[in-house]
């Protein structure tokens, strides 16, 4: 068997057990365990397994993840998504669309406090969906807005996804988090202007405008000092040098904490709740390192990341098509894999082959803008069809919502609506993916005051 055949086997198996729901750290696994033992026999794989998993699990970069994951259900638990979300409707309710763009703008600013797209969408879909369709919006227009605004969990920093690129290729965290800044508020205006559009173009799918008064934006405005202090905190004392971004972590989870309970929302059941989340959350993306770090080896054995290297140099193509071919891959590949698996799955493959691309800039800001690509790229499959993880989990959360006492003031939305419903917002990732693309000093903006 040729390395070719043997690389496109060790996929198939990958993607034959996945077609089967088996987790997919379970199918990274298996499937680097049949193309390493093929290789190398069984002696090497023990030993391999022997030394990846304590050198992998020992490493003190990735108590970034349960960290920021904590910081993110303290939040939820803790009653800080009402706040936000509180704040995000007064503020834009007066516009014919506002109580969207709220939850687009609460999801931005959960996101910034979460790390995740899954958990933003569904913690802000639990607080702002009934109240979406009770002051008239369409299942379409609310499910689709959830669902993308949900994607801003992980383009606005803290993005464990982001945290997990940094791993990866090496590169250095608070640069990452910088870089993602400016893409990630491009993102948020792109989404508050495609629903101001959608609105008007095609009308009945929201109010012509949601009455606020002055005294509820006060009220809110005092719910998110908590929430703004953390921010500071957090993102002030990492860019001011005060600490690293783990212990930057550290402390937004303690700060996240102690906000749940001054606002006297957080009990004793909550809190080991929060816990027991963040070990599901953090065990799977722990095992999902092992599996891809397995199936990693066992294709750099093959040697065909190498040569697949080769190949496309060999094409003579520009190196901004290079990394559009690339982008186009990962939307294609989501809709079969979530993001972390995505990530780890193929960054080991392709980011020594952007190295080895000169786009006209220190090998540090490539590394960070191609992280920058791979995100965006990676928000645009967790909406895009067939699969659309966000447009799965928001759909599934809002089934029978709509039913009262006896009565249904709403009803049940279409998975095929939502699909609908995220076609505006994937136009506006489409165009931001382009511009990031094309200018690439985007990204970099606040990252070359961080020298």
């Amino acid at each position: 068997m040729s390395a070719i055949q043997l690389a496109l086997t060790i996929f198939g198996i990958m993607l034959l057990l996945m077609a089967v729901r088996v987790p997919i750290a379970v199918c990274m696994f298996v499937a680097g365990t049949v193309g390493y033992v093929a290789q190398a026999g069984w002696g090497p794989l023990s030993s391999f397994l022997n030394t990846q998993a304590f050198a992998r699990f020992a490493s003190y970069d990735l108590s970034v993840i349960p960290l920021f994951i904590l910081m993110g259900h303290f939040a939820t638990q803790g009653g800080i998504s009402k706040a936000l979300f509180g704040f995000a409707a007064s503020v834009m309710g007066r516009f014919k669309g506002g109580l969207a763009m709220g939850a687009v703008l609460a999801c931005a600013a959960f996101g910034a406090i979460c790390g995740s797209s899954v958990a933003t969408a569904a913690t802000i879909t639990n607080v702002a969906y009934d109240e979406m369709r009770k002051h008239g919006y369409s299942g379409r227009l609310t499910t689709g807005t959830l669902a993308a605004g949900g994607t801003l969990g992980i383009l606005i920093p803290p993005s464990v996804p982001l945290v997990i690129y940094a791993i990866l290729t090496e590169q250095n965290i608070a640069k990452l988090f910088a870089a993602a800044m400016v893409p990630g508020i491009i993102a948020m205006l792109g989404y508050m202007i495609a629903i101001g559009i959608y609105v008007r173009l095609v009308p009945g799918h929201a109010p012509e405008h949601d009455q606020v008064s002055k005294l509820n934006i006060l009220e809110s405005i005092k719910g998110i000092g908590p929430i703004a202090a953390i921010f500071l905190i957090v993102f002030g004392g990492i860019y001011g040098g005060f600490f690293t971004p783990t212990e930057g972590a550290a402390v937004g989870a303690f700060s996240t904490f102690v906000a749940a309970l001054l606002k006297r929302e957080m009990t004793w059941d909550k809190f080991k709740k929060c816990f027991y989340a963040t070990a599901e959350s953090s065990a799977m993306i722990f095992l999902i390192f092992l599996g891809a770090d397995l199936m990693n080896a066992s294709l750099a054995l093959t040697q065909v990341p190498s040569q697949l290297a080769q190949l496309v140099g060999s094409w003579g193509l520009s190196p901004v098509m290079v990394v559009a071919a690339i982008m186009l891959f990962y939307v294609v590949l989501g809709a079969v894999m979530d993001e972390l698996s995505m990530i780890l799955l193929t960054i080991p493959i392709f980011f020594p082959m952007i190295m080895g691309l000169d786009f006209g800039m220190s090998k540090e800001y490539t590394a960070i803008w191609f992280g920058i690509m791979v995100l965006m790229t990676v928000g645009f499959g967790m909406l895009a069809p067939p699969v659309g993880l966000n447009v799965y989990v928001v759909n599934s959360m809002t089934k029978g919502r709509g039913k009262g006492k006896g009565q249904a003031s709403y009803d049940d939305v279409p998975i095929s609506e939502s699909y609908k419903g995220v076609m505006p917002f994937l136009i506006t990732d489409t165009i931001r993916t382009i511009v990031l693309l094309l200018f690439p000093a985007i990204s970099l903006y606040f990252v070359q005051y961080l020298q």
